[in-house]
């Protein structure tokens, strides 16, 4: 059973940081490029960020350039996105998934929300 696991989310204000997490299990994390996806209340979920199997940035959306960063560690089949500079359009459920080429392969699960606000 596919299992992606999201952490790190909350309330912060703009200017602020935070660190999110995705721990993986029932595939073979190292095959698939992983990415970070946001989905707004109402609207479909897009790609925020993607790394390739070595953990190489591939796709950053033009809004996070700059402010966000994206690793990944095969040994411990987890995820990580780094949030700088947080601005309040970046609110949303936040969650990983494998990318097949296309949208999202999986879908957000429990997600972690991200909400920026004063």
């Amino acid at each position: 059973e596919v299992q992606l696991v999201e952490s790190g989310g909350g309330v912060v204000q703009p200017g602020g940081s935070l660190h999110l997490s995705c721990v993986t299990s029932g595939f073979t994390f190292r095959d698939f490029t992983m990415g970070w996806a946001r989905q707004a209340q109402g609207k479909r979920g897009e790609w925020v960020s993607r790394a390739d199997y070595n953990g190489f940035p591939t796709y950053y959306a033009p809004s996070v350039v700059g402010r966000f960063t994206i690793s990944r560690d095969n040994a411990k089949n987890t995820l990580s996105l780094q949030m700088n500079s947080l601005k309040s359009e970046d609110t949303g459920l936040y969650y990983c998934s494998r990318w097949t080429g296309g949208e999202p392969a999986d879908p957000p699960g429990q997600g972690t929300q991200v909400t920026v606000s004063s």
